[in-house]
């Protein structure tokens, strides 16, 4: 796309650009410009950012929920073009939510980085991202009528979310026998939910013990 930019400026000394022209100019000058007035990522901010992945620059979608961690936060690469390229939208989003280190943030996202991505080069995104993965968890949660309650269990990580789905899927069965009688008063829920790395301490590894062992004990512990 930058090939296209010099190929289109190609008018004599003094003549006038046509407006065609004048517009790939002025969007050249915003890409150049772009990275040299880069606007500080402050946790919390719900924009997606740029992020450099090999020699390119490409926009990143921070997952809802987690983007207060001062260190490491999980994003999503998108097509630069988001939400309008439905077309090319999944040669980036199958990746996943990434784990990405907030000082490999560059800015905010700005139209002016998308002459920088691998789509604008018509390059799909490399096998190594230089990211890893973001892990999921599974959360048990108890609640009472009026929405106050606490965390039972929380399970993780895992590398994938359809083993997240699956476990939670036998906990909600297992519950259905145990949490009548054992937690009375309270709905008690399992469900997939984003891993917590700043709360990692707090999981039980899903693969070292049985989950039924591993519900049966947290629900005597959260109730003797």
């Amino acid at each position: 796309m930058t090939h296209g930019l010099f190929r289109r400026c190609t008018t004599m000394p003094g003549t006038r650009l046509s407006p065609e022209d004048q517009v790939a100019v002025d969007a050249f000058r915003a890409m150049l410009a772009a990275p040299r007035t880069p606007e500080r990522w402050t946790p919390g901010s719900a924009q997606d950012v740029a992020v450099r992945v090999g020699a390119h620059t490409e926009r990143a979608h921070i997952r809802p929920g987690d983007d207060l961690g001062p260190d490491v936060i999980a994003v999503a690469l998108v097509h630069p073009d988001t939400p309008h390229a439905a077309a090319y939208a999944h040669r980036y989003t199958r990746r996943g939510w990434l784990r990405c280190e907030t000082t490999g943030i560059l800015d905010l996202w700005r139209p002016a980085y998308t002459a920088l991505t691998h789509a604008a080069a018509g390059l799909d995104l490399p096998v190594d991202v230089g990211m890893p993965a973001a892990h999921y968890g599974v959360d048990v949660q108890a609640r009472q009528s009026d929405g106050s309650g606490f965390t039972v269990l929380r399970l993780g990580p895992y590398s994938q979310t359809r083993h997240t789905s699956r476990d939670a899927d036998r906990l909600t069965a297992e519950l259905e026998e145990q949490a009548a009688v054992i937690a009375p008063g309270f709905t008690v829920t399992a469900t997939s939910a984003a891993f917590d790395f700043g709360d990692r301490e707090a999981y039980r590894d899903p693969y070292g013990t049985e989950l039924k062992l591993l519900l049966a004990s947290a629900l005597a512990e959260a109730w003797k």
